[in-house]
């Protein structure tokens, strides 16, 4: 099962605790829509990251998607050469979203040739071409991406590779190599790169997670917060 599929099972289950508060969701996310077919950001512009968000919202929530709308939206970026890193990504991902068609064969094998570009010299990805070390997110976003337009990872041993080398002090994961200590997200992310990847995770990384729940739910951040956020 990809990643983006394992997030929307658990995601599915969100109208069993929302109850009628479902609805009223379903009304902002589709507010959000912009005339153009993305999702609004802050500034009310539509926003490729925002459009992800969203259309994986309404999806989750059993909503209908504005599929023409959207598509129209999409194709606005083509093969995402004017974007970034993080906005090819989530091209990627929207396309994912849709029922309908989606990207060609020739329009992904691009896509996929632009992302890889950010491969960095550890196997892992990093924002921008040419880095020396991968984080975990933009790794995250990367084999997300290849997923979603059903494109094959090269080399998926080296980004295992990155990904251990994130391990920190404690026991956990950092987003970039040389942290003493954990972050929650990032972990779970490395947990979820180990086992798409295939690889074993060490039972100390749950032990790390396990206490990190908070005690009125959620989980915090890092060791040192005391409360919990949605992250």
């Amino acid at each position: 099962m990809s990643l983006r599929l394992e997030m929307l099972q658990v995601a599915r289950l969100a109208p069993l605790l929302l109850e009628d508060a479902t609805n009223n969701i379903v009304e902002f996310l589709a507010s959000s829509i912009h005339d153009t077919g993305g999702m609004k950001d802050r500034a009310g512009d539509s926003d490729l990251y925002y459009t992800v968000f969203g259309l994986e919202g309404l999806i989750a929530l059993g909503a209908p998607l504005p599929e023409e709308r959207v598509r129209s939206y999409l194709l606005s970026f083509r093969d995402g050469e004017t974007l970034d890193f993080v906005h090819r990504s989530c091209l990627a991902r929207c396309w994912a979203c849709l029922d309908g068609p989606g990207l060609s064969q020739k329009e992904a094998s691009v896509l996929a040739e632009r992302i890889e570009t950010c491969r960095s010299d550890d196997g892992g990805y990093a924002a921008t071409p040419e880095e020396e070390r991968g984080t975990l997110y933009h790794s995250f976003l990367a084999l997300g991406a290849y997923q979603d337009m059903g494109v094959e990872i090269p080399t998926p041993e080296r980004l295992a590779n990155c990904v251990n080398g994130l391990r920190t002090a404690d026991g956990a994961f950092g987003n970039v190599a040389g942290m003493e200590t954990g972050i929650t997200p990032a972990t779970a992310a490395a947990v979820t790169l180990m086992r798409q990847l295939d690889q074993p995770v060490p039972q100390e990384v749950g032990d790390w997670l396990l206490a990190r729940c908070h005690p009125a739910g959620g989980f915090v951040a890092i060791p040192e917060i005391a409360m919990p956020d949605l992250l």
